[in-house]
């Protein structure tokens, strides 16, 4: 009896389906990526003078590597945080300020435009934590603007702000932009984050 030859298989081709193959999930696969924080950095200022601020117009938040908050040298938990810098930066200390409904506390800071808040972080310290920070001391900002923009223009400040986007005719929108540039510049956001 003679032995058959086995049928083979061409594998030639299998290469070329292969890389096809690759190519078509690297073209279709998204990667994840992490966008971070959105901040906007101030403009830089051309200036020979130095400027001198005082101490008691700086609001210091430290976290330590144990997530434990120390605001103004006191233990503090974030739940307290947004109203602590809330109160700092209403206090209108210098008198300067007719809007601000603070206590007028002369150990704390003068003004809004004045006051600056100082975050400081160890290495150590966690991103949930971090973030919960910054968004507390961003909402205290928040909170100010809104009451302010109540008080003039009868809305809140986020209110505004998402109807700039839909306002058509461009003399409301300039009207609008005004009106929400003058709500920062009544309450600016000056938060230092400090490695």
């Amino acid at each position: 009896m003679a032995k058959r030859a086995a049928p083979e298989v061409n594998a030639g081709s299998m290469a070329d389906i292969a890389f096809l193959l690759l190519i078509f999930f690297l073209v279709t696969t998204t990667i994840e990526t992490d966008s971070g924080i959105n901040r906007k950095l101030p403009p830089m200022e051309e200036s020979d003078e130095e400027v001198i601020i005082k101490e008691r117009n700086i609001f210091t938040v430290l976290l330590n590597g144990k997530d434990q908050l120390l605001v103004e040298d006191e233990l503090m938990e974030i739940s307290e945080l947004r109203a602590a810098a809330f109160k700092f930066l209403d206090n209108g200390g210098d008198g300067t300020c007719d809007y601000c409904s603070g206590e007028k506390d002369i150990a704390s800071s003068d003004n809004p435009d004045k006051a600056i808040i100082s975050l400081k972080n160890e290495r150590e310290t966690t991103y949930k934590t971090y973030i919960a920070v910054q968004n507390e001391l961003v909402a205290a900002y928040n909170e100010l603007r809104d009451i302010r923009a109540q008080a003039l223009y009868g809305k809140s400040f986020a209110e505004m702000q998402a109807n700039y986007k839909d306002v058509n005719w461009q003399g409301n929108k300039d009207k609008l932009k005004e009106r929400i540039n003058q709500i920062k510049i009544d309450y600016p956001q000056k938060l230092s984050e400090v490695q």
